[in-house]
């Protein structure tokens, strides 16, 4: 009997493109979606330089970042790719040629919900190669000092559970909240996708001062104040902790794998779910314990 755990490797029926604004540079940039064989994975190609170069979006291409996911190869780097892989993740898009006119993909309002209504117009295809898994076989608990945390574990099916608690204290303006979803296309394009960045307004001062963000406002991102969200309204009690949850699915699509296991993470960064991914690629028969630094 086949295995049902075992899916096909999927890309998109046709080219699509996209048009937004960089968070980091605030310069216009169009990410345009391809097609690519079964086994290509998803590659990022600047089209904007003269040799147009591709970094394939891997592990091993991980760069390090504060408060974002880049990557890079051979010197040439793409930041925030995180959102962009967490749609593709969502939406089971395994092999893809992702094209951008600049060293960043688009922010759009903090969220990767335009992404994945752009690979729906798109529709799917079904190749003929097997999606390669990452199956989590036995405990591993990673903490970075004591306030945050990841516990990856078994699953009782087949699937990818992710819970994501947020906690910032009682003297956070953002309230603390969880949510949990099993991940597939259909919750991920229904609960998740839609949830969007948010930081605090300290942050924001302190990213524009550095000279990012420029052309970033209050409405385009959840930016919380003394008294809650400035300017903007939250679209789900828990959209903090659904937009960390989303994030982590991006991070974790870097393994290249369908993922089979759950994952609790508490106050986790981009960081912290690359290195837990990281060691699930190398992990032992035994159940593990890993101590990270703050």
């Amino acid at each position: 009997m086949p295995d049902s755990s075992i899916r096909m490797q999927r890309t998109i029926r046709r080219e699509v493109s996209i048009n937004g604004v960089g968070f980091l540079t605030g310069a216009d940039i169009t990410l345009r979606f391809i097609p690519a064989p079964a086994g290509h994975g998803i590659v990022f190609q600047r089209v904007d330089l003269t040799n147009q170069p591709r970094v394939a979006a891997t592990l091993d291409h991980l760069v390090p970042r504060q408060r974002r996911t880049g990557i890079a190869a051979n010197g040439t780097a793409i930041e925030l790719v995180e959102h962009v892989m967490a749609a593709l993740a969502g939406m089971r898009v395994d092999n893809c040629l992702v094209q951008l006119d600049g060293p960043e993909a688009p922010g759009f309002d903090g969220s990767c919900q335009p992404v994945v209504d752009c690979l729906l117009e798109a529709d799917f295809e079904v190749q003929d190669a097997a999606k390669p898994q990452l199956v989590v076989t036995h405990d591993v608990v990673m903490t970075a000092g004591d306030r945050s945390s990841i516990h990856a574990m078994p699953a009782e099916g087949n699937s990818l559970s992710i819970t994501y608690e947020v906690d910032y204290g009682p003297a956070s303006p953002i309230p603390a909240q969880s949510a949990t979803f099993e991940i597939t296309p259909q919750t991920f394009a229904s609960d998740i996708a839609f949830a969007r960045t948010f930081v605090l307004e300290s942050e924001v001062q302190a990213l524009q001062a550095q000279g990012y963000g420029k052309r970033t406002t209050t409405r385009d991102l959840l930016v919380f104040g003394a008294d809650g969200v400035i300017d903007n309204k939250v679209r789900a009690d828990n959209e903090c902790a659904r937009h960390k949850l989303l994030d982590c699915v991006g991070d974790f699509a870097l393994c290249g794998c369908d993922i089979r296991g759950r994952f609790v993470a508490t106050r986790t960064g981009h960081s912290m779910n690359h290195d837990v991914i990281r060691h699930l690629t190398n992990i032992s028969s035994q159940p593990t314990i890993r101590d990270r630094a703050a």
